[in-house]
């Protein structure tokens, strides 16, 4: 994709209607084309090589494999497309592991036009869409699951300066850079500069990974929210 040329996407879901829904809405918006549709995950995973979309749309339960596991297939073997995981509740039970396996935001079934189009531009510009409702998820399953720090995360914590630890305790908490530059009372570049810093840091690709980072190194406790 160059600034130029529209991002191109592809939708995987196992239901018909959605998938054509979703082509439907986003053909009509002149930077963005829908190259594909896959009907499960294999699809998916076929089509993304054949293809190679730069935003990949994710049903999270399809047949043959599922969302997560082909998001996972993915964002290994092509760490630059980025997957956009598809669900009907924000706190579905598999965001949380989808996150883990390397999608970059969620998207809800129900999204207007303009919230699905401008889902697919954020994702697409490199960034990360980490709703309040995905932090909410993430903070339930560790209390859930009372995950203890693993040791090699919890010494790369220590790579990052006191500020950019702070920064990203507060992208953990679902905070935009404009919200963390307010709290800090800094600048929104500065943030931007923290936030580029602790992902080469900590070689994540982005801020769904780095919230993930956080919770499960121990920087940031649940029962703390």
């Amino acid at each position: 994709m160059t600034s130029s040329s529209p991002i191109r996407v592809l939708i995987a879901d196992d239901q018909q209607m959605v998938r054509q829904g979703f082509t439907v809405l986003l053909n009509t918006q002149p930077d963005i084309e829908v190259v594909g549709q896959a009907v499960d995950g294999l699809d998916a995973v076929k089509q993304v090589a054949e293809l190679a979309p730069d935003v990949v749309l994710m049903d999270i339960r399809m047949p043959e494999l599922g969302g997560i596991e082909a998001t996972r297939r993915i964002t290994e073997a092509t760490p630059q497309i980025r997957v956009l995981v598809l669900t009907t509740f924000d706190l579905d039970e598999y965001v949380y592991e989808a996150l883990r396996a390397g999608a970059s935001g969620f998207l809800l079934k129900d999204a207007s036009a303009d919230q699905l189009a401008e889902a697919v531009r954020v994702v697409a510009a490199g960034d990360a869409l980490l709703a309040p409702g995905i932090t909410r998820r993430l903070i339930t399953e560790f209390s859930r699951l009372d995950n203890r720090p693993r040791p090699p995360l919890k010494e790369r914590v220590g790579d990052l300066t006191e500020r950019e630890t702070e920064v990203l305790a507060l992208i953990a908490q679902g905070l935009s850079n404009a919200e963390i530059a307010q709290r800090l009372v800094v600048a929104e570049q500065t943030v931007k500069t923290h936030v580029g810093r602790i992902l080469v840091k900590l070689g994540l690709r982005d801020r769904t990974q780095a919230a993930v980072f956080a919770y499960e190194s121990g920087l940031v406790r649940p029962s703390g929210y």
